[in-house]
């Protein structure tokens, strides 16, 4: 896909405008890109996980960025509607075939919850704005643990299994630990929240022997001491975690990240599509979204449109092949 800078836009913007007065009188202009969107519709934007949860915490950034820069005219209403790893929330979503006002954030849990549960909706149903960002998972245990290293925490799940908390069931929280496991040579109970706030609590009150996390979501009770990193997921530990190994410098790599992306309703005209996909463009060049890949420990992974959507078929593809290697979907 070619992607136009923002003078090239308003270089194609000038050639419509002059068509369109170009027109003989008594023929109607054609709808063209700048009627979307309009000042008058509010922007119905979904996130389907609690609130402080990664899901959340990407849709308010992203909402900031364009009140602070002017790039939506309307007004913007985010509404938290969590469930069943996502299914409620992209379900929602999902009724609104059609309408250009209906927007939402995807995660992990939007690839991998079709995978194990009835919903009407598959991730390719939806249309594709962004791939913005993949991220990856720091387990954790509580601070006050017995446990200070991921060698220690191995040798004490293949005495006794450990539970291991996650946000949602089947998804990117399940798959980690279970290839680790598997890797690593020990067993675990995984147990599904649906928000990372839930989950936090039930490790901090020892209901949980340990969880897994973005480690932006977690980051304040890592550095403070109450949360203890012991393994990254991801190829290299950022920087705010230095220190602390991945799986793979531990032999046990399991080449897994989360998706982070944004999408519109199924079928939504294809003027709200361009229009999102030029302004992403935007919003992923602001000093802000640069302050929240850094601050949350991502990687700026940015693919638009119909490669978005490949990406999201070929991701599902995987991680269906993963699910069904552990005997967790049939």
């Amino acid at each position: 896909m070619t992607i136009t800078s923002k003078a090239q836009r308003s270089w194609a913007h000038a050639g419509a405008m002059a068509a369109i007065l170009a027109l003989p009188l008594g023929v109607a202009a054609p709808a063209i890109a700048q009627d979307y969107p309009s000042a008058e519709e509010t922007l119905d934007w979904t996130i389907a996980f609690g609130p402080g949860g990664g899901n959340d915490i990407m849709a308010r950034t992203i909402i900031d960025i364009l009140t602070k820069y002017d790039l939506y005219p309307g007004d913007i209403a985010p509404e938290n509607r969590a469930g069943g790893s996502g299914a409620v929330g992209w379900g929602y979503l999902y009724a609104q075939s059609g309408d250009p006002y209906g927007i939402s954030t995807t995660s992990g849990s939007f690839v991998t919850t079709p995978l194990q549960a009835d919903t009407p909706w598959q991730p390719e149903d939806f249309t594709p704005v962004a791939l913005l960002a993949t991220d990856d998972l720091v387990l954790v245990v509580n601070g006050s643990s017995e446990i200070e290293t991921i060698e220690e925490f191995i040798e004490a799940a293949k005495a006794s299994p450990m539970n291991i908390g996650g946000t949602g069931t089947v998804n990117v929280d399940f798959i980690v630990p279970t290839l680790f496991a598997q890797s690593a040579g020990f067993e675990f109970d995984y147990v599904s929240f649906n928000s990372m706030a839930d989950q936090t609590t039930a490790l901090l009150s020892d209901a949980l022997d340990a969880m897994v996390g973005n480690p932006g979501e977690i980051l304040g009770l890592i550095e403070s001491g109450e949360l203890r990193p012991l393994v990254f997921s991801g190829q290299n530990t950022p920087a705010a975690l230095e220190g602390v190994p991945t799986m793979g410098d531990v032999g046990h790599d399991i080449g897994v990240s989360m998706p982070r992306g944004l999408i519109l309703a199924p079928d939504a005209p294809a003027a709200a599509q361009d229009w999102w996909i030029a302004t992403m463009q935007e919003v992923v060049e602001t000093p802000e979204w640069a302050d929240y890949i850094e601050g949350n420990t991502l990687t700026p992974t940015v693919i638009y449109g119909d490669d978005f959507r490949v990406f999201l078929e070929t991701t599902k593809n995987g991680f269906e092949e993963v699910l069904r290697s552990v005997g967790a979907i049939d």
